[in-house]
């Protein structure tokens, strides 16, 4: 095993597999206590050779593994990418190109929607990944040969899987379906956090303007006190004090400090100062300007029948063809095409109009229906 705790040993692994075509990356992370995930090993893989990456070890200069996380010559592939790339984002403010995620691919290859990556492993190569050390703490040093024999296998195993998912594509034609999924995961945007947007994660069940109008501004001072302390949101103020603070809308630390969760010494001092000054700022906001939600769109009466029709469709063509129907199309497709036959939606666009769209459309004006043939559905086109 390969555990590389100096910028020289880190410089020269990056030197060897600079030229391959492709390397298999991973990362493990804590995130119980932060804000932002603290980053506790990477590791790579190229075909012939691994490492796990210390970047907690004193001195380390992490760049190398950078400029090869930007190399456009050089393919990075993960599994479930996501919260990896925010890393990478969040440490050099790029996202690692080009990008392969085999989650992703997996499901235009049969293996159903977000297949983990043990089951990926299982289903394609004849490895059995020992899942003892996946809760571990991953801060702590040293690292265990245990720790590290678990870390490296989630890139050599890696390997053999991604080449198959890769034939695969390539002998079906469905390397472009990925594209839109692919240029998602790569966007910076992705795995940006706006402080000013912080409150549309919040479930609440009044959309009164002004409401929601304390909700965003106390929720944007709780967003940038968690970046600047590097602390968890709810670490700063739990969700249900925002909530009740936007609901009561308190003007004096005495109404503050009533809060549940909150109590009058957070009140009276810095956070009460400046949940306060936050209230005032949403009561303070003309009318005109308040934020209000996005309008529901009512589906016309009578279209539920439609939508289950078409997700029997849904269920039926991607099952038939082995892609995951998440990929295709969600509830919201099959309502706006239920109710719109040139809805603006991805269904109705590229390959997803060529496997679903268009029989979706036509089973709407009547020219192919659903028939049970023993235990199978299938489609019967009719003549009109």
């Amino acid at each position: 095993m390969t555990l590389i705790t100096t910028t020289d040993d880190l410089a020269a692994f990056i030197d060897r597999i600079r030229d391959e075509e492709y390397v298999t990356v991973d990362t493990e992370f804590m995130r119980e206590k932060t804000y932002y995930p603290q980053l506790c090993l990477v590791q790579v893989a190229g075909p012939n050779d691994a490492a796990a990456i210390d970047p907690l070890a004193p001195g380390i200069d992490l760049q190398p593994l950078f400029a090869l996380m930007d190399d456009p010559k050089v393919l990075k592939v993960f599994h479930a990418a996501r919260q990896d790339l925010e890393i990478f984002y969040q440490l050099t403010g790029k996202v690692p190109t080009p990008l392969f995620d085999t989650q992703v691919a997996a499901m235009v290859c049969g293996f159903g929607d977000s297949v983990g990556y043990e089951t990926l492993i299982t289903k394609l190569t004849p490895a059995r990944i020992d899942k003892s050390s996946r809760f571990t703490d991953w801060s702590q040093r040293p690292l265990t040969d245990r720790q590290l024999t678990y870390a490296l296998s989630d890139v050599t195993h890696l390997r053999p899987a991604y080449e198959k998912i890769r034939a695969k594509l390539a002998r079906t034609g469905r390397a472009e379906w990925l594209t839109d999924e692919m240029a998602i995961l790569t966007e910076p945007a992705t795995y940006r956090t706006e402080p000013e947007d912080a409150w549309k994660r919040l479930k609440v069940r009044t959309e009164k303007p002004r409401f929601l109008a304390i909700l965003k501004e106390v929720a944007a001072w709780r967003e940038r006190e968690a970046q600047r302390k590097d602390l968890p949101r709810n670490r700063v103020l739990r969700d249900e004090a925002l909530v009740e603070i936007a609901a009561h809308a308190p003007t004096n630390a005495d109404d503050l400090g009533r809060t549940r969760g909150l109590g009058s010494g957070m009140a009276q001092g810095r956070y009460g100062t400046e949940i306060l000054a936050a209230v005032q700022t949403a009561l303070a906001i003309p009318d005109a300007k308040l934020p209000r939600p996005e309008p529901r769109v009512e589906p016309p009466p009578g279209i539920a029948p439609i939508v289950e029709l078409l997700r029997v469709l849904l269920k039926m063509v991607c099952d038939d063809n082995e892609v995951a129907s998440r990929l295709v199309a969600n509830s919201a497709d099959l309502e706006a095409i239920a109710g719109n036959d040139d809805a603006d939606v991805m269904a109705l666009k590229g390959w997803r109009r060529d496997l679903f769209g268009e029989a979706a459309l036509k089973l709407k004006r009547g020219k192919l229906a659903l028939a049970i043939t023993g235990k199978k559905v299938k489609l019967v086109e009719l003549e009109k």
